[in-house]
């Protein structure tokens, strides 16, 4: 798929795109203004281009009047694929614009033969939990997540 592969909303005028490194600014700029999502170190151009790189075609950006109002990263390891940053502008939000880009990114994990998804979602963030659920997501409370930051020699 390229960048000129559109996708049509139900909701008129919203585009929907393969998410690309020309748009780091305009997604930077959402994540950082959108509640619940962290930015961090790692979510700088050259590892944002790096994930898009080695997950082609799985992360998606929406539009409106070339605006970019939503994005979420989405990539896989070969077995399991992880869903990231689903962000959307707040006036934009409940018109079903995170339900496409959540669809259009497990389609893609579909046509790479993933078969199961995970997400984290910070334990606060009850807007993204009540979204999550809302869509048929479940929690895992069977799990500890675990993090370690390996030293770049």
């Amino acid at each position: 798929m390229n960048k000129q592969s559109y996708y049509r909303s139900n909701v008129p005028d919203v585009r929907y795109r393969p998410m690309d490194i020309s748009d780091f600014d305009a997604v930077m700029t959402l994540w950082r203004n959108t509640e619940g999502i962290i930015v961090r170190s790692s979510d700088n151009r050259k590892e944002i281009e790096s994930y898009l790189i080695r997950n082609p075609d799985l992360s998606f950006v929406a539009e409106f009047n070339d605006t970019l109002i939503g994005t979420v990263m989405c990539g896989h390891d070969g077995r399991r694929g992880y869903l990231q940053h689903l962000a959307i502008t707040r006036k934009y939000r409940t018109y079903g614009i995170g339900r496409e880009l959540v669809r259009l990114a497990l389609n893609g994990l579909r046509d790479c033969g993933i078969r199961k998804c995970h997400l984290f979602v910070l334990r606060d963030n009850t807007s993204a939990l009540d979204f999550w659920h809302h869509i048929g997501w479940h929690e895992r409370t069977d799990l500890v997540m675990m993090s370690t930051h390996l030293s770049v020699e």
